[in-house]
């Protein structure tokens, strides 16, 4: 009797202990299925890199000199034999790019000094304490001034035998004939010029139909070829000095010419020029 009721005992435990490991079973393996199906959903999604926005760079303060200033070291050039690309590299040096108190209290871009000037004057530490340098009304006249400096001395005779794109010959004589006392002024100079392709200017005054140079200006000021036989329109750094200058004739005729009460020009104003 007690046999027996062993033998059922046995067998209701072990009928009661089944289907609870079936149940665990199940369960682990319906977790196990969730998983793998988020994980393939998840490898399947597509990433999205984030676009990449590229930024314009604003152009130098020298970029900037250059462009208003070209124009006027072309002329120079055709006038008075001096490389635009020299005159353009010592306004960039000895001004800071238009930022140096000479140049913005002065107009003066060349660092020149009084030197019997006989018109107005600022006062500037230099190699000695407050030295006497020229003071200009317009930057264009600083412009014109260093092209009579250059031409006008007889030390600088020599830099006019030298081709007139032998920029490298022009920077060193420039240093040897006095103009400046820092021995590293060649260099500069010669830096300057080729980091920003001055030598291009060069090149478009002495070959005018040369497509050597992809550079542009947007800065048009004493360039005869804009204007037609008898008018020229007025474009930004034109004042009545340049013009004088470029067309052979006097500031008193253009103003007489055109009925001008004072020495005031404005962009797109049309000028007759006197014959």
């Amino acid at each position: 009797m007690k046999l027996r009721y062993l033998i059922v005992l046995i067998a209701v435990v072990a009928m009661s202990c089944g289907p609870k490991k079936g149940i665990v079973t199940k369960k682990t393996e319906s977790r196990t299925s969730k998983t793998v199906v988020k994980e393939r959903e998840e490898n399947s999604k597509t990433v999205v890199k984030p676009a990449v926005v590229k930024e314009t760079k604003a152009p130098s303060s020298v970029d900037v000199y250059i462009d208003l200033y070209a124009e006027i070291a072309k002329s120079k050039m055709r006038s008075h034999k001096i490389p635009a690309s020299i005159t353009l590299a010592q306004g960039i040096l000895e001004s800071g790019s238009g930022s140096g108190r000479l140049a913005v209290k002065a107009n003066n871009h060349f660092g020149i000094k009084c030197h019997g000037w006989s018109g107005d004057k600022i006062y500037h530490d230099d190699d000695r304490s407050q030295e006497c340098f020229r003071k200009y009304p317009k930057a264009e006249m600083s412009y014109e001034d260093h092209s009579e400096f250059l031409t006008g001395r007889s030390r600088y005779a020599d830099l006019f035998q030298l081709d007139e794109d032998d920029y490298k010959g022009w920077a060193k004589g420039l240093r040897a004939a006095g103009y400046a006392t820092d021995r590293k002024y060649p260099e500069k100079l010669i830096s300057l010029i080729e980091r920003y392709k001055l030598y291009e200017y060069d090149e478009e005054v002495l070959n005018p139909s040369s497509k050597r140079s992809t550079r542009k200006s947007t800065t048009i000021i004493e360039d005869a070829e804009k204007s037609n036989a008898n008018n020229h329109i007025i474009s930004k750094g034109d004042t009545l000095y340049s013009l004088s200058r470029l067309y052979n004739t006097t500031v008193e005729a253009l103003k007489a010419k055109n009925n001008l009460k004072s020495n005031d020009l404005t962009i797109g104003q049309k000028l007759i020029i006197p014959n």
